[in-house]
């Protein structure tokens, strides 16, 4: 099975190729949609990551297909880079290298933190954006929220990292759980980040407690106003 895969559907608006290097995740985010897009229990999902089946195979067999393609490739939608199994594996590592001296274009998204700092001198030898899901300045809620993944302190210093490497940086913001820590995030971080993603929670019954329509409003206003590259994803742009 192809490692290296277009999306569909919504996914699409964030990469036109992506890529998924372990099965599984061990950060155990609460609003975690990946279970249920492979079919897995969750707790069997976030318990036990691995290496895909005939990885490395698979993604020889992709290095020929996609050779040189300028679209970028996402690591990763349902999976995170930079999760602790890939101390040991190493896949993360392998397949940047790879990609990047294959002529692609890369665009990492994790809470690994400063996992991934590594990697920078990978990163810096081709076309690679580096980006982390931040969804919280208030480090309690974010460990009820994400209570594996890396501290919003340790993502942001990730950032901040990257950025002095000479490397491009975004930031997730999907999804949108409490809009006033939204607004803090950017005012933290906007010196060192090129471009925000902003998306809305869903599936969860506290979307239907915000009023979506002035946070877009509200949240577009602010990246205006510190001249800041963004996008708003369809889910949120409609309303």
């Amino acid at each position: 099975m192809s490692v290296i895969y277009e999306p569909r559907g919504k996914a699409a608006e964030y990469s036109p190729l992506a890529m998924n290097i372990y099965k599984g995740c061990s950060h155990g985010c609460v609003y975690c949609y990946a279970p249920a897009a492979t079919y897995k229990q969750r707790e069997v999902f976030h318990a036990t990551p691995q290496p895909r089946n005939n990885f490395f195979q698979e993604f020889g067999k992709d290095l020929i297909k996609f050779r040189g393609d300028k679209r970028p490739i996402l690591l990763c939608f349902t999976t995170d880079p930079y999760q602790p199994i890939e101390e040991t594996a190493k896949l993360t590592h392998y397949s940047l290298k790879k990609l990047l001296e294959n002529g692609n274009a890369v665009k990492v998204l994790t809470k690994g933190g400063t996992r991934a700092v590594r990697d920078f001198d990978i990163m810096k030898t081709g076309n690679c954006d580096f980006g982390a899901t931040l969804t919280f300045l208030d480090e309690v809620r974010s460990l009820e929220w994400e209570p594996a993944a890396a501290a919003q302190s340790d993502r942001i210093n990730a950032l901040r990292l990257a950025k002095e490497a000479g490397i491009k940086t975004w930031v997730s913001l999907e999804p949108v759980i409490d809009p006033e820590q939204v607004y803090e995030i950017i005012k933290a971080t906007h010196e060192f980040i090129d471009l925000y993603k902003v998306g809305k929670l869903n599936y969860h019954p506290l979307s239907k407690t915000i009023d979506w329509h002035d946070f877009r409003v509200n949240v577009e206003s602010l990246l205006t106003s510190l001249d800041k590259d963004f996008y708003i994803k369809d889910d949120l742009r409609k309303f």
